[in-house]
């Protein structure tokens, strides 16, 4: 895809060496004393470093579950992973949503001292997009990255490997939404305070490739921060290839509120 060399090179050269320093800076200096969990911690990410998920996952069933079946430590294929957030969003755009009528307190008694999200979406900070309502799902089932303009950056790499080389997540959705306000300023690449700017180049490929629209832009960008998650990261790479796990992009209608999937 010819996107992805443009994407890299217009990364700020300190992003790229610093970007390692996720994987190799001391677990103590970030979180504290050394600790059964910490060591956990650190054995995940040295063998992601390596780019091996060997012995971080375990069997588990290919069988489909039905979305009213489905809990918190469920095992699903990818594909079944992926129709139970689409059902979600049916629910939540026809009024029908469940996901509050479960028993939270036994969910949180289940959750409490380990997590199993059947499916990991990268979404934008933008306030209008509330992840868990738009798929109806409640605590547990969902692991959830956002940063502006549902950007690929090494530590939403990390986050995303935790998740499906770990948690055992079986889809990954990266989803864009209408009138996104990171993909609208890159078209208009005015002045901004702080470091906002700093999203430019990450959304930029997608204007280049989608021009001034903004909604073929933020299309284009979920497609593209999809298509890099794939191919930059070495544990998800691996897993698709086994069919373990699928990237997805797609794109939320924050006036309807439906998901379309765009791959």
């Amino acid at each position: 895809m010819n996107f992805l060399p443009n994407l890299i090179s217009s990364a700020k050269p300190e992003k790229q060496e610093i970007a390692p320093s996720v994987f190799h800076r001391p677990i103590s200096s970030v979180e504290g004393p050394a600790s059964p969990e910490n060591c956990s911690r650190r054995g995940f990410l040295q063998t992601a470093a390596g780019g091996t998920v060997a012995g971080l996952l375990t069997a588990v069933g290919m069988e489909f579950a039905a979305p009213d079946s489905i809990q918190a430590q469920s095992t699903l294929s990818p594909d079944a992973a992926l129709q139970e957030l689409m059902n979600g969003n049916q629910r939540f755009t026809s009024n029908r949503l469940k996901a509050f009528d479960e028993d939270l307190g036994m969910l949180k008694q289940n959750t409490a001292e380990k997590q199993e999200p059947f499916a990991a979406v990268l979404s934008c900070a933008d306030s209008r997009v509330p992840v868990e309502l738009v798929f109806d799902q409640s605590i547990g089932h969902i692991f959830v990255t956002r940063v502006a303009g549902n950007v690929v950056t090494s530590e939403i790499i990390a986050s995303l490997e935790y998740g499906a080389a770990v948690l055992g997540t079986k889809v990954i959705l990266v989803m864009g939404h209408g009138n996104c306000g990171a993909v609208k300023a890159t078209i208009q690449a005015k002045e901004v305070p702080g470091q906002i700017s700093a999203l430019y180049p990450h959304i930029q490929p997608a204007v280049d490739q989608a021009g001034s629209n903004l909604e073929a832009a933020t299309k284009a960008n979920a497609k593209i921060q999809a298509a890099l998650l794939r191919e930059a990261s070495t544990v998800v790479a691996g897993l698709v290839k086994e069919g373990k796990l699928k990237v997805v992009a797609g794109y939320y209608d924050v006036l309807s509120g439906s998901v379309t999937l765009l791959e």
